[in-house]
């Protein structure tokens, strides 16, 4: 996006950080990085260069993951997001000097699409209302699960869809197609069947992780289908042989995913229109 002319921040989340959010926790530790990552660049201009670190270290990480509520162990007393007790992420998240100089567009892959609704949200959400809207004019959701299915890993999700009202901002959820459940391996139709409220997964299509019906049910967005896109860069990543073949095997053939370049000018022209 930076090379598109887009300046662009990557919210800091290194893969160790979600550790305290797995198994369907809350996501109060990455809703922090996300306030913090949206302030700095709303106050900078829109410049990432000027965004500061924040400070994160392995005691912080192993106190949140003792206390961060939620998830199919009910820490806390609850799998319930209304219900989570008020427990604050550890880290320390500087607020700007600066006042904002304007807006700025959220682009959340997979979770980090709800996340990004639960972060534009009025409502409180484990205790915290971040009230995103004032410094974000749009929201891209990539392959994101939206629809509503079982268990604790979807409670956020579920909390995200009883918003009374779409939320007041642009949105577009991107989906792939593709990749048929019954046809992909193991690994898609167990996720397929994972991310919807009926059925074994076997019937669906989708990017290989999230069926189209899910990552297109974001309230009030416009939609863009992508065929034969898949969730994740696949080969890229070590041990993705070992996760999913067939789809290491197909990125690795060459098939796209979300953030490949000709996929990225697609749906990064509707930012374009703002």
């Amino acid at each position: 996006l930076n090379e598109r002319g887009i300046p662009t921040l990557p919210v800091p989340m290194p893969n160790w950080h979600w550790i305290p959010c797995l198994g369907g926790r809350s996501a109060r530790p990455m809703l922090e990085r996300i306030d913090f990552a949206v302030k700095h660049l709303a106050a900078s201009g829109g410049d990432p260069s000027l965004v500061p670190n924040f400070e994160y270290n392995l005691i912080d990480l192993w106190n949140d993951f003792r206390t961060n509520p939620g998830g199919i162990q009910k820490v806390g007393g609850t799998d319930k997001v209304d219900e989570y007790p008020m427990v604050d992420p550890c880290g320390r998240f500087p607020h700007p000097d600066a006042d904002p100089q304007g807006k700025i567009a959220l682009i959340g892959h997979s979770a980090g699409g709800w996340i990004s609704r639960a972060y534009l949200s009025n409502r409180s959400f484990g205790g915290k209302v971040y009230g995103g809207t004032n410094l974000v004019h749009s929201l891209v959701t990539l392959g994101t699960p939206h629809e509503n299915a079982p268990g604790p890993a979807f409670s956020g999700i579920e909390w995200c869809n009883r918003e009374e009202e779409p939320l007041p901002v642009r949105q577009l959820a991107v989906g792939g197609i593709g990749y048929k459940g019954g046809e992909w391996g193991s690994l898609t139709q167990g996720a397929y069947n994972f991310c919807s409220p009926v059925g074994d997964g076997t019937s669906y299509d989708g990017d290989g992780m999230t069926p189209i019906q899910s990552a297109l049910a974001l309230p009030g967005a416009e939609q863009m289908v992508m065929k034969d896109v898949t969730h994740f860069c696949w080969s890229d990543t070590f041990g993705g042989d070992w996760v999913s073949p067939e789809l290491h095997k197909a990125h690795e053939e060459g098939a796209p995913w979300y953030g490949s370049g000709d996929i990225v000018d697609q749906w990064a022209a509707w930012l374009d229109d703002i």
